[in-house]
């Protein structure tokens, strides 16, 4: 592809000034890295662990290992890698039907959930939603930011025990708010633990994932293969880690009381997961190196750009305002025109399942709606903010985002 002299010019200007930044990311990629491998030569992972488990899947070694490397990478008691688990909302939904009983209150301390927990929750229509089971939900607005204990403190004070579950969704969604570092849930973690013993801490974790050293502590972190953890390898999937007893009652619900974690046949998808849980902390990195060039590339260029290019992150999402449908659709565009697959498609806006206004999607990925490979995507509502995330490769990534800039006049 054939850039502007500008862009080229600003392209090693951004490099230049975020070489420090990439070293940070660098250093998090090489100790996540070595955890992770660690945990591979602990656990004795052989060739033998991808073969496929057919039928009941009694006695899988590779997905029980599987488990056991993903509990430990997470510093987790136990945890539930599946490719059963369609999307990441699927294995929230999991886990909040495991905790959940009918008479309990779920209450979101970072806001309204991401849009596809709508319906979940009983927000829209919820046929079969945990409303519909008679479970109650409340929200607590962040303060700036930030997980608001006081308002905190007073819900909890006048809900009583009927709160089960405490819901932190780490990344941003489709809102203009910060994303939460990895120490603000674990203080949350510990302080619930304390004042409300008994009540599940629940994070979604998606796009958080190896972005720090460690990961949050919570009674359930779940997140989806197809975003940080599955490397760009996992074909499908998702992931619920946490405590041994929270995570028991989770696999309940993924198949039957009593059976939960110990059937499920494999069918050959280990070998991907292992493979892209070993390569995540690296691909993260690329991710991350890709979202901070954008953000140097776009707030030179005049735009509205979060987080800031010298900012610290925990997930791997980066916004831009486009200030119009037609800035934003050509964002989309440009991303799409630098992909290594579907290249040649045009992304047009859609009334997407589970959304509630109009979405468009730029998204040239092997693996489809593979949020660690480099995607954008926005709702068509004021202020036309793009979302962009991932890149497999940095080298990729940057040439998607001086596409991106290319589309758009620059």
């Amino acid at each position: 592809m054939i850039f502007s002299e500008r862009l080229l010019k600003l392209s090693a200007e951004a490099e230049a000034a975020l070489a420090p930044h990439f070293a940070r990311i660098d250093r998090i990629s090489f100790e996540n890295t070595a955890r992770v491998l660690e945990a591979f030569r602990v656990h004795r992972v052989s060739d033998t662990m991808f073969l496929p488990g057919t039928g009941y899947g009694y006695g899988d070694r590779g997905r029980d290992t599987l488990d056991l490397i993903w509990a430990e990478v997470f510093g987790t008691e136990a945890a539930l890698v599946r490719h059963n688990f369609v999307s990441g909302t699927h294995a929230l939904a999991v886990g909040l039907f495991g905790l959940l009983r009918p008479g309990d209150i779920m209450l979101s301390v970072t806001g309204r959930p991401y849009d596809t927990l709508d319906e979940v929750i009983g927000g829209r229509s919820g046929e079969g939603s945990l409303f519909d089971f008679g479970i109650g939900y409340e929200q607590i607005e962040l303060d700036d930011g930030r997980i608001d204990y006081a308002a905190l403190d007073r819900a909890l004070n006048r809900l009583g025990g009927r709160v089960k579950v405490l819901y932190v969704q780490r990344s941003r969604g489709y809102s203009d708010r910060r994303t939460l570092f990895a120490d603000e849930i674990s203080e949350l973690t510990d302080y619930v633990h304390k004042k409300l013993p008994g009540a599940y801490v629940v994070v979604d974790n998606c796009y958080g994932e190896f972005t720090e050293e460690r990961e949050p502590r919570a009674d359930l972190l779940i997140g989806s293969l197809i975003k940080n953890p599955g490397g760009g390898m996992a074909d499908t999937g998702g992931y619920i880690a946490g405590s041994a007893r929270a995570v028991e009652l989770a696999s309940f619900r993924l198949t039957t009381v009593g059976t939960g974690s110990k059937v499920g046949a494999s069918l050959g998808q280990t070998r991907n997961m292992l493979k892209g849980l070993f390569y995540a902390p690296h691909t993260t990195a690329q991710a991350l190196k890709t979202a901070h060039f954008a953000a140097y590339i776009f707030k030179s260029l005049g735009y509205r750009v979060d987080p800031g290019w010298d900012e610290a992150r925990s997930d791997i999402i980066q916004t831009v305002e486009c200030g119009s449908p037609e800035a934003l659709c050509a964002f989309c565009r440009g991303i799409q025109s630098a992909s290594p697959v579907d290249s040649f498609v045009t992304p047009e806006p859609w009334d997407m399942p589970g959304y509630a206004d109009p979405v468009i999607m730029a998204a040239g990925t092997f693996v489809q709606g593979a949020s660690i490979e480099l995607s954008a995507d926005g709702p068509l509502r004021p202020p036309y903010r793009v979302y962009f995330q991932g890149g497999l490769t940095y080298e990729s990534g940057k040439i998607g985002i001086l596409a991106a800039a290319a589309a758009m006049g620059v």
